[in-house]
């Protein structure tokens, strides 16, 4: 399991056995269980290894101090006992736990609507749970109109001074380099889907670069070495016959392969180092400037005393079927990646979402506001991005049919569950291309913390919400 496995790499071997045995239970887990039992007991399990691995690696001397800062005695208050006690603790409590851990799909229900019971124990139940549904509805209708949805006049004002912006850069770029062959540039982002949350601080200004067709060719990511499907290299071609120079973009290849990170850096030095922003801020009434360090090219416009907006400088390509590239690298960029141009799968997820909401009334983009919200609020659910959640809640429109409004609440648990076993798999398979894995940027160790963190939730979702 990918999340047990990520925590046994940094234990000490000196448990006897019984981190052996928890590995031996776990994977054979699906076959017992199924694969939601599985998903469900994996996640469980991570948090009593965590306490027994922590307690095996207490180092002997009390004063060491450890790479967080924290000297290693500096425990919770949960381990006032000494470390050798703690370990014959840990062992008689771990193998007490393993025996309660929740498996089902329903486990994460309290224990009053778990209870076995006869005809009259099942009607109360029964009406737990819609107490518990009913209230939880109550509190998702409340936090989407109180934190998540934005006034129709602040999302104004952030469209206005984003195309403000856009404005000044089109007319820099056609004086300073005429030559440079760009599409009209536009903008775009949840700001203009009327999906973004909370408040409206960020959009993408849009760089459509132009290609010669005959000159340079795409290849897809999992045909290359790398094997990353959902990213692709672009190469140039005919250079016994077109040499270098032929193109307006040579001057951005390595390697053979038009490198997105070449391209960032002529924008940027344009962008960030030509521009005479304070000028223009000046003019505009805005404060701008550069964001420093930023894995994309992005400026900083604070438009009001207590509003700022974040716009993204993206060069794109469109390919000939209409699918875009865009310049945003490989969060965890290696060397080999660095020619690597990320697919956008963005305008055809929104559409799909909000044309399945047109179908039957749906709750699907108000569920996917709350998540994002919900996501962008809590520090623990930071790396769960936008596109990971409405490919997920257009994976569980698959297999879920009711997305009224009255079944909002069901359907928030629904991707709960979703998420987590998409979590304890590893994988999020793309719901318009499922080679495209979206959890392939997220590393072992933010895959068990989203796990965890989620699996907890599903006791109490309205934790959720209650989060600052």
């Amino acid at each position: 399991m990918a999340g047990v496995s990520g925590d046994r790499k940094g234990g000490k071997k000196d448990d006897n056995g019984l981190g052996t045995a928890l590995d031996f239970m776990l994977s054979n887990a699906k076959l017992v269980l199924g694969v939601g039992g599985a998903a469900m007991l994996g996640i469980a399990t991570l948090a009593v290894k965590r306490m027994y691995d922590r307690a095996i690696s207490a180092p002997t001397s009390p004063t060491k101090l450890e790479p967080s800062g924290k000297r290693s005695w500096e425990e919770p208050s949960w381990m006032g006992a000494s470390p050798r006690q703690l370990n014959r603790d840990m062992k008689s409590n771990v193998s007490r736990s393993l025996q309660t851990l929740p498996t089902s799909s329903n486990a994460c229900e309290p224990e009053l609507l778990r209870r076995p019971g006869g005809r009259h124990g099942h009607g109360q139940v029964e009406l737990a749970r819609a107490r518990m549904r009913l209230s939880l509805q109550e509190h998702l209708w409340a936090y989407f109109r109180e934190r998540v949805a934005i006034p129709g006049d602040e999302q104004a004002v952030a469209r206005r001074a984003a195309l403000d912006i856009c404005s000044e850069l089109r007319v820099f770029l056609h004086a300073k380099l005429p030559d440079m062959p760009l599409r009209e540039m536009y903008l775009s982002g949840s700001l203009y889907d009327d999906l973004q949350v909370v408040t409206a601080d960020h959009a993408q200004l849009m760089v459509p670069m132009i290609l010669e067709k005959n000159l340079w060719s795409w290849v897809p990511g999992e045909d290359t070495i790398m094997n990353v499907p959902g990213f692709w290299l672009v190469r140039r071609e005919n250079l016994e016959y077109f040499p270098r120079g032929n193109s307006y973009w040579d001057r951005c290849m390595v390697g053979g392969y038009l490198s997105p990170k070449s391209v960032l850096e002529v924008f940027e030095k344009l962008v960030a180092g030509t521009i005479n922003w304070p000028a223009i801020g000046s003019v505009l009434d805005y404060v701008i400037r550069p964001v420093v360090p930023s894995e994309t090219l992005t400026l900083e416009v604070q438009y009001e005393t207590d509003r700022r907006l974040y716009v993204d400088f993206l060069p794109l390509l469109v390919m000939e079927d209409g699918a875009s590239l865009i310049a945003k690298p490989h969060r965890l960029a290696a060397e080999r990646h660095q020619n690597l141009w990320r697919q956008s799968f963005r305008v055809a997820e929104t559409a799909k979402l909000r044309a399945l909401d047109q179908e039957d009334g749906g709750c699907r983009c108000v569920c996917l506001k709350v998540a994002k919200a919900v996501c962008k609020l809590n520090p623990a659910l930071s790396r769960v991005s936008a596109s990971q959640l409405t490919n997920a809640i257009l994976l569980l429109s698959e297999r879920e049919g009711d997305w009224t409004e009255d079944a909002l609440a069901d359907r928030f648990i629904s991707l709960l569950k979703a998420l987590v076993g998409h979590l304890e798999a590893g994988r999020l398979p793309c719901a318009l291309n499922p080679k495209v894995d979206l959890f392939c940027e997220l590393t072992p160790q933010e895959v068990d913390e989203l796990g965890y963190t989620l699996y907890c939730a599903l006791s109490d979702p309205e934790s959720l919400l209650r989060t600052v």
